[in-house]
């Protein structure tokens, strides 16, 4: 076994780059998980080199699996997800008084029950970096490859964990890109690429899958939560003939039909639709904003300001984590290298392909669904971005047989969500809503969405 890890090693001329973090700026004491970063290059000659944060199981690191996550975006760093979502760590944006931001400890983590690489992809995401003009660029079709490609590298520079479960994950516009990632994992074991990969499935929150149906699925969802009148619904199915994206212009009524439907949503979060707007708390905007991300602007230039908000809010809490990763102490902690990232962005939108496999990605699920993996499938139903009920329309259009009807899932014995199972002879698909959550649901029901994915990988009863 070892001299085929010394030729790969040498095959993929992998040079240690890690850092094993014991204490962080902001963080009370000693980290109490194993935490490491590091740099993986991939592409010719090594010219990307992809930043990623690793967390052993605070559980039993031997046996239980080791799970590859990507942060949506597209190129939001995987200290989002770590510090909002599933990670150990978190910004405590609701104490902030002033100064660097602290960090307290997350006790509904996934890495409770998993091993959890994040990593900041694709390159221009977070840390990572590009040595070359031309390898700066990226699409959601090199992305994947390059993911794979890390995910080989770093199990062969990490040899402990080739004999665990893997899992690819992923959350939002990763939906495009995780089930291409998957797909070449498969090729390679079927290829004998080594190290063999022990892939047992993937997960996706509520993931961009196809345009057509997420984007159209909007408006039957905001009618479903009674955002909308009835009146302003059967308006718009009516004179829209039911698509709402592709609008001829000369369509006056269409047009006015969705004028008034955005006008009811103005003031609507579109990641939660419970809680408050805060991005426009200063101002009513002229129209709705679609792009969730450009709302963070507002908070980024209150941080300038001498004085802190009064309303403290989610968009706060994504600001201070500008202020904390672009610290110069973070950083020399975090082990990044000095000079390859002038400045750290959260979610910094590193390439606009999103037409280049968005009609493909259905197919690529049905083509997953004729393999021995399995799959969970998750969606907070309080999303209008990518609505529940868009991702179980194309859930069912993959033709695979319902083996358990929509039912309540439950917590501390509580109703949770609602799941459908589907499955064939070949493929396991777990289809659950979290009740109340947003657009990234463990950031929202943290303890459910941690009960989810431990039962799942579990193969326990949901």
């Amino acid at each position: 076994m070892w001299n085929t890890l010394f030729l790969l090693l040498l095959f993929f001329n992998v040079a240690a780059s890690q850092t094993i973090i014991d204490t962080l700026p902001g963080y009370p004491g000693t980290l109490p998980f194993k935490m490491e970063t590091g740099y993986i290059g991939v592409g010719e000659m090594d010219d990307v080199q992809l930043f990623y944060y690793f967390f052993e199981s605070e559980r039993d690191p031997i046996y239980d699996p080791v799970m590859l996550w990507l942060t949506g975006g597209p190129g939001c760093s995987g200290f989002s997800a770590i510090a909002f979502e599933t990670g150990p760590l978190a910004i405590a944006w609701d104490t902030y008084t002033g100064g660097l931001p602290s960090l307290k400890y997350n006790p509904f983590s996934w890495t409770k029950v998993a091993s959890i690489i994040y990593i900041d992809q694709p390159v221009g995401s977070g840390f990572s970096y590009a040595t070359t003009t031309d390898a700066a660029n990226s699409s959601d079709i090199l992305a994947p490859i390059q993911a794979y490609n890390f995910l080989r590298k770093w199990l062969v520079n990490h040899p402990k964990y080739l004999g665990n479960q893997i899992y690819i994950g992923g959350d939002s516009y990763s939906g495009l890109i995780v089930p291409q990632l998957v797909q070449h994992v498969l090729q390679g074991i079927e290829s004998g690429l080594k190290p063999h990969i022990d892939l047992q499935g993937y997960v996706l929150g509520n993931p961009v899958t196809d345009y057509q149906v997420d984007q159209n699925s909007r408006i039957p969802f905001v009618h479903r939560v009674s955002l909308i009148s009835d009146e302003y619904y059967e308006d718009a199915k009516l004179n829209c003939n039911g698509d709402y994206i592709n609008v001829d212009t000369n369509n006056t009524k269409c047009v006015l039909a969705l004028q008034n439907i955005m006008s009811s949503l103005l003031q609507i979060k579109l990641t939660q639709i419970l809680e408050p707007q805060c991005a426009f708390t200063s101002k009513k905007p002229a129209e709705l904003e679609w792009d969730i991300l450009s709302q963070e602007q507002h908070f980024l230039n209150l941080l300038q300001d001498a004085k802190l908000p009064e309303l403290r809010c989610r968009e706060f809490g994504y600001a201070l984590s500008y202020k904390y990763m672009n610290n110069d102490t973070v950083q020399s902690a975090l082990g990044v290298r000095n000079g390859t990232v002038e400045n750290w962005s959260r979610c910094l939108k590193v390439f606009s392909t999103y037409t280049e496999v968005v009609e493909s990605i259905v197919y690529v699920h049905k083509n997953l669904s004729k393999t021995g993996l399995r799959a969970l499938i998750y969606s907070g139903d309080h999303d209008i971005s990518v609505p529940y009920v868009g991702t179980l329309e194309w859930i069912k259009s993959l033709e695979i047989p319902v083996f358990d009807e929509w039912r309540p899932w439950y917590v501390d014995g509580q109703v949770a969500g609602y799941q459908t199972k589907f499955m064939n002879s070949n493929f396991r698909l777990t289809y659950a809503t979290i009740k109340g959550g947003g657009h990234t649901a463990p950031e929202y029901k943290p303890e459910e969405c941690l009960a989810l994915v431990d039962r799942f990988f579990a193969r326990y009863p949901i």
